[in-house]
């Protein structure tokens, strides 16, 4: 890993100048070069806060001036990326970081500014870095004079930008982290049981390495004739064909497709058994005059009967992706088209869509247009202040719609327009004619892969969710393998690599006139044409048409265009395993899904944090107001430019369209927030009404308590009067103390009659022994002390005069006494006989 020097002072004069500077440079003429001074930085410090897992600096420039926005800073290559680090904000600058793998190429250029007449320019040469990327963006670098920091930028890029083989990428380096997902075969099983009505199916690892993964329906079955990729290396290893066709009849059949890559069920219709199928084109040679009956019996199958209750087939449309002339030349080769006299019930129609090649000069021609006419471009200069704003606002009119006349030139909206329109066609056919239909460009990846998954997508409004939309690249584009490695430009198992271009891009250059004013441009190496290699943005293009069908339709998408940005941009990078590789039969051999992380897992990882309030949920979904087909007609097929990706570098204000849709984001956030401190108050006050209810039912039941304790008292308070009158009938007077003792006296009679001698009934000592005075006379004093038996003066009155306690205190209740109710007494009933030990006279009870 390089080293950063330490930090170096710069003056207030150099700052100054450097201010003045970016402030008023509208060109490259208006750079000083020299009057730059790095800010130097330690290389901790951005691997700390900037550099992702796994991630290291390689090499490193300082003072280098990224001249789309005239901002200095200091520029990393690392084994992922290409990262510039503003010196003002230190902070990343989006517009000058971009993923090695995203650079379509790069060259060197040297400008010369144009000296006056007969005057030496002695001024030095511009150095400068032009970097062109795969998502719409141009940047140029501007390096300091007589410094090797070109050179070290230049070759580092040469060494990480495009590596030679597969497992140096940076999806390797980081490896899977959490971000890994369930085998690939699982999902795509899945899918196909959904597909075949068996979704109570559930596919795993065993079924698919034991095979027994062949379920059917009535029509249709999954085949398991290409496990080991034996019939066609580019298709995945189970296939949906009619129940009809043996295994036999599909190897034979295989010999007469292009690559071996035979018709098979893309999607079948749940209701009237139509089907979309995907194939390779029919080596019919020149004459047009070869054929296969394997082949016309398996592309019959697909034409089942209708459910009408008459018994008649369905018709076959064979949708030929490619202009008839094309399809014709591909004869010169041995392929071409069907014929419609061979193929029972069918025809065939031509779309007219341009191969790889054109699409790619389209996209390059767009991304000039984008940078010339765009609010900055790549040489710094507004495209307002071009021959004097002539181009926008204030020029004539004829300038202008020469500017516009240039986008309809690029081709790019055109293409466009034709697969949307193509996959509007397909899915109307089969949504509302009930016919099949048979889709095949030349090797049936390309053009086919874009017009079936669209028709896919407007058929099933599954698809148009965030599991549905994983489902639908994983099968129409993973699985039936279309070449990612060839189309973006990556090193593929085999070694071979895509052909780094690094010259100049002569169209982009000549375009602005600003650049044909400030100098000369000198390309510094010259290699393969550019358009002798494989890279075409198909997938991009793909996406592009979801995007205009998410404009058309915003409801009937569970994601936003957000998602698709971000989406794209991480194929683009190859930061994941999931888009290397040209088939699965390749990223099973190199045990991607082991061995890289998983865009999808990282994806819902992003999602889950967040919840709904996510930037890539679409806010207005509604899965009830589209759910079923979209079929959208010729007038809304009018694309146009995707603002969020094709303009995000060249007009970052306009491409703003997300703006309305960040601010309803805002709002839909602070929505939730405020619904969510609704429910957490509903809660509470939830909470509060048990509670009071809780309390409610304690202070019943303390009222219950009370009124109970009422009663007692009333109760205790008349039974004590009871005894009271009790022991007073029998002569005796109690007295209660503070303490809670009572004492009972029994007198002799108050008439004075005549006085006999009494026993004196055992008196209870405070040591609980009972002793008897045998000198008593008719008053006897007993003292109750309260003990652990009952401490209420009533029972402490039924402990003194109850006579039937034995001696060791115990009560005889229920036999006692007491415990019979009188009519006058309560609680306490005298019994006279237990007085007998007593020796009084008769005389006492006379009258």
């Amino acid at each position: 890993m390089a080293t950063l020097r330490p930090p170096r002072s710069v003056s207030s004069r150099d700052s100054s100048d450097g201010s003045e500077r970016l402030d008023g440079a509208g060109s490259w003429d208006a750079l000083e070069w020299t009057k730059i001074e790095p800010v130097i930085r330690s290389v901790s410090h951005v691997n700390s806060e900037f550099l992702l897992e796994a991630e290291r600096v390689i090499e490193e420039g300082h003072g280098v001036v990224l001249v789309n926005r005239d901002e200095a800073g200091t520029l990393f290559v690392t084994n992922f990326r290409l990262l510039f680090l503003s010196d003002g904000t230190r902070n990343i600058v989006p517009l000058g970081t971009i993923p090695l793998e995203t650079i379509e190429k790069f060259n060197k250029m040297v400008v010369k500014n144009q000296s006056a007449a007969r005057q030496i320019d002695r001024s030095p040469s511009r150095r400068l870095l032009q970097i062109i990327g795969k998502d719409m963006r141009i940047i140029v670098f501007g390096f300091r004079p007589r410094t090797k920091q070109r050179r070290v930028i230049f070759d580092a890029l040469l060494r990480c930008a495009k590596p030679a083989r597969i497992w140096d990428l940076y999806a390797f380096t980081c490896g899977p982290s959490k971000f890994s997902k369930p085998n690939s075969k699982v999902r795509l099983l899945n899918e196909y049981f959904r597909l075949l009505g068996k979704g109570s199916h559930c596919a795993s690892v065993s079924m698919v390495e034991e095979g027994s993964f062949t379920l059917s329906n009535d029509l249709w079955r999954i085949s398991n004739t290409n496990s080991n990729y034996t019939v066609c290396s580019s298709y995945p290893f189970a296939l949906i064909v009619p129940k009809s066709i043996s295994d036999e009849e599909v190897i034979q059949a295989s010999t007469f497709r292009a690559r071996c890559r035979i018709p098979v069920v893309s999607w079948c219709h749940p209701g009237t058994g139509a089907v979309l199928g995907r194939s390779a084109q029919p080596l019919v040679g020149l004459m047009m005059n070869m054929r296969s009956n394997a082949d016309e019996k398996l592309v019959a199958s697909l034409c089942t009967q209708l459910v009408d209750g008459k018994g008649s087939r369905r018709k076959l449309y064979i949708a030929d992706a490619r202009p008839r002339k094309h399809a014709l030349a591909n004869g010169a080769m041995g392929g071409g088209s069907e014929s419609s006299s061979n193929y029972f019930h069918s025809e065939i129609v031509f779309f007219g869509i341009d191969n790889i090649h054109a699409m790619r000069e389209s996209f390059a021609r767009l991304r000039d247009y984008l940078d010339t006419h765009g609010a900055a471009s790549s040489d710094g200069m507004s495209s307002f202040f071009r021959h004097g704003g002539s181009t926008w606002g204030g020029g004539n009119l004829s300038s202008m719609s020469a500017s516009v006349s240039t986008l309809g030139d690029s081709g790019w909206l055109i293409h466009v327009q034709s697969l949307l329109a193509g996959s509007a066609w397909i899915a109307a056919r089969i949504a509302l004619e009930s016919a099949s239909v048979l889709v095949h460009c030349s090797d049936g990846w390309d053009r086919t892969s874009q017009l079936v998954s669209l028709a896919n997508l407007m058929l099933d409004p599954y698809y148009r969710t965030f599991a549905g939309f994983q489902a639908l690249v994983e099968k129409d584009w993973l699985a039936f393998g279309h070449p990612f490695s060839d189309r973006i430009g990556m090193p593929s198992v085999s070694g071979t690599s895509f052909d780094l271009t690094r010259q100049s891009s002569t169209g982009n250059l000549s375009s602005s006139p600003v650049r044909q004013s400030s100098g000369s441009f000198t390309p510094q190496t010259s290699n393969t044409s550019h358009a002798q290699n494989n890279y075409s943005p198909i997938f991009l293009q793909w996406v592009d048409c979801v995007s205009q069908l998410l404009r058309v339709y915003p409801f009937a998408f569970e994601f936003s265009s957000t998602f698709l940005v971000d989406f794209l941009d991480c194929v683009l990078s190859c930061r994941f395993g999931n888009f290397l590789c040209n088939s699965e039969k390749e990223r099973e051999k190199c045990g991607i899904y082991e061995a890289c992380g998983c865009l999808w897992a990282y994806f819902a990882d992003l999602r889950s944090l967040e919840g709904s309030s996510h930037a890539h949920y679409n806010l207005v979904y509604d899965p009830l107001k589209h759910n079923g087909p979209i079929f959208p007609p010729a007038a809304a097929l009018a694309p146009t430019l995707w603002p969020q990706f094709h303009l995000r570098w060249a007009c970052p204000s306009e491409s703003q369209a997300g703006e309305l849709e960040a601010e309803s984001r805002s709002m839909a956030i602070k929505f939730s927030e405020l619904q969510k401190a609704k429910e957490a108050a509903e809660m509470k006050a939830k909470e509060y009404s048990v509670a009071m209810e809780t309390l409610k039912a304690e202070l019943r039941n303390e009222k219950r308590l009370s009124s109970s304790a009422v009663n007692l008292a009333q109760r205790a308070s008349k039974e004590s009067a009871a005894i009271k009158r009790a022991i007073l009938s029998l002569g005796c007077r109690v007295n209660y103390t503070s303490n809670g003792d009572c004492t009972v006296d029994v007198e002799s009679n108050p008439t004075g009659s005549q006085e006999k001698s009494i026993q004196s009934p055992p008196r209870k000592e405070s040591d609980g022994t009972m002793e008897r005075d045998d000198n008593s006379d008719l008053s006897v004093s007993v003292t109750v002390v309260s003990d652990d038996v009952s401490s209420s003066p009533l029972g402490q009155v039924c402990e003194t005069l109850c006579p039937l306690r034995t001696r060791d205190g115990s009560c005889q209740w229920p036999s006692a006494g007491c415990a019979q109710l009188g009519s006058q007494f309560v609680g306490l009933k005298a019994n006279f006989d237990a007085f007998d030990h007593l020796s009084i006279y008769d005389s006492y009870f006379e009258s």
